[in-house]
């Protein structure tokens, strides 16, 4: 099986802000990076699987408009901190959760174990399907995740890998 990760494009945003579970609408540019990540494609897949953030299932409906979503793919949840920009949370809490964002949870939130136990879940059902082509439109945690998985990762290593918008990662079962 072959399982194609597709990060979402470049949403609208200004920077500096904690979007992880906030509903963003994509750039202006979303044409042509779709029609970038569209040339690196196979021609049909099995299933497309996305995210049920809108910035996901834009792009899964341009790739089938039957594809599924599922909120085990959604990006971690900043609680309190979503809408708000890096430097306007509580220096301190923000210190304590990057000194240990494996276990510590985002206040109202989640830790990446958590996040990361859902997504490990999803990967064990989809890998269990019987059919050849996946895509699965999502966002860069949970594509770091995966990838931890598949190459037996520490979850504390896994900003290490990056993953720019529109980027498409193959992971071959």
């Amino acid at each position: 099986m072959e399982v194609y990760l597709i990060r979402h494009t470049t949403p609208h945003f200004e920077k500096g802000l904690i979007y992880g579970q906030l509903d963003l609408n994509l750039a202006d540019s979303f044409p042509e990076e779709f029609e970038l990540i569209k040339q690196k494609l196979p021609g049909k897949f099995d299933k497309v699987y996305s995210s049920p953030s809108k910035r996901c299932t834009q792009l899964a409906h341009f790739l089938n408009p039957s594809f599924e979503t599922d909120s085990r793919l959604m990006e971690l949840n900043f609680g309190e901190w979503e809408g708000k920009t890096w430097d306007t949370v509580d220096q301190d809490q923000l210190q304590i959760w990057m000194d240990d964002f494996v276990n510590i949870l985002v206040p109202g939130g989640e830790s990446m174990l958590q996040m990361s136990e859902r997504v490990k879940e999803f990967w064990q059902e989809m890998s269990l399907l019987s059919v050849e082509k996946i895509a699965i439109v999502t966002h860069a945690g949970v594509i770091r995740i995966i990838l931890g998985i598949v190459r037996k990762l520490e979850l504390n290593t896994l900003f290490e890998i990056k993953v720019e918008y529109g980027e498409l990662v193959v992971v071959r079962l």
